[in-house]
């Protein structure tokens, strides 16, 4: 079956598949999972998206580093709608809920370094990416939080994720404007890149 670049990361995302990119730095030895949650739909002052502000974040950092792409994709979908959505995760963040996502990362163990991406929601992560958080032993682990925000940057969710994952090395994160990453594809590269650089990749 001849399936482009394009409709094979669709399809990854909609299945829970592992998608792998081609190593472009070979000048680090880290192994890279970028496991992110993103969401289509409506969007605060973007109006209805086709493509999730963070998952176009991960695919930059997955092409640029070589990285393996995993989608936290939610078993019950948050809906379209704006509003809706923000019901529901209010009532997630005040009931510390743990949404279940669809499947699982195959040989875990063998990443070394995983880059976390979410969307800021209520000040925090969403709750599903705590959901993966726990799934998981991060120890000895280097971690790297990035998420896309309107305005709040990382809003102290990589000193939360330091005490999910007490025993991981979490490094410093950043963040991107939703507005950038889903605009100005060269802009959003540009600070990728640079973040890139700083950690030594």
């Amino acid at each position: 079956m001849n399936m482009t670049r394009r409709n094979f990361i669709k399809l990854a995302g909609t299945t829970g598949l592992l998608l792998s990119f081609g190593r472009v730095d070979a000048a680090t030895s880290e192994k890279i999972l970028v496991a992110y949650f993103s969401r289509t739909g409506e969007e605060y002052g973007l109006g209805t998206i086709s493509k999730g502000n963070t998952a176009i974040v991960a695919e930059i950092i997955a092409q640029k580093v070589g990285g393996d792409l995993f989608e936290i994709k939610p078993v019950t979908p948050y809906p379209i709608g704006y509003e809706d959505c923000k019901r529901i995760a209010s009532r997630e963040k005040a009931t510390k809920a743990q949404p279940a996502f669809v499947g699982d990362v195959e040989n875990f163990s063998h990443y070394t370094m995983i880059f976390i991406g979410y969307p800021i929601w209520y000040g925090a992560y969403p709750q599903i990416v705590e959901t993966f958080l726990k799934r998981y032993d991060f120890g000895g682990k280097k971690i790297v939080p990035f998420c896309t925000h309107g305005g709040s940057g990382l809003s102290g969710t990589d000193q939360t994720i330091s005490l999910t994952c007490p025993s991981a090395q979490v490094l410093k994160g950043f963040a991107i404007r939703g507005s950038v990453a889903q605009n100005n594809r060269s802009e959003a590269e540009s600070i990728v890149v640079e973040n890139l650089k700083r950690l030594g990749l």
